[in-house]
């Protein structure tokens, strides 16, 4: 168990590396809504991985769409908003990992207990007799006493 347990953390710190923890994420409205080229209003979404003093415009989005918006940057730029943001991401692996654990552990506790059910009640059907709340005796008694009252 813990040789698995190990080598899940391995892997985990192994496939971090594809994930990125810091980047820049900037919200612009559309070049063609900036050149007024049609009535498309709609927003951009502009993520990349750089420095947090190039989280900006000119360090993010110029770049990628320079040629579109080119001679309007002051129009343009203005309007973007950019987010430099951090995450752990070893940390939710790790969160991730440990729920899944809890819920393999609990699906084999309840197959065990599903397995073990029926030699529970196959010993409780020796010994048990049922009782009832009113006997033969007491509802002689009460068809009796019903009579004669009659």
């Amino acid at each position: 168990m813990l040789k698995i347990f190990i080598l899940l953390l391995h892997f985990t710190y192994v496939s971090n590396q594809s994930y990125e923890d810091r980047r820049c994420r900037c919200v612009c409205p559309s070049p063609a809504a900036v050149l007024n080229r049609t009535l498309n209003r709609g927003r951009k979404l502009f993520i990349a991985n750089v420095h947090p003093s190039k989280c900006n415009c000119d360090g993010v989005i110029l770049p990628r769409v320079g040629d579109d918006v080119k001679g309007h940057e002051q129009e343009f730029c203005p309007r973007c908003e950019c987010k430099y943001e951090t995450r752990n991401t070893t940390i939710i692996m790790v969160v991730v990992i440990i729920v899944v654990w809890i819920q393999v552990l609990l699906t084999v506790y309840m197959v065990f207990l599903k397995c073990l059910d029926p030699f529970i009640k196959k010993g409780k059907a020796k010994y048990y007799k049922e009782h009832s709340v009113l006997s033969d005796e007491t509802c002689k008694l009460l068809i009796n006493s019903d009579g004669a009252e009659d």
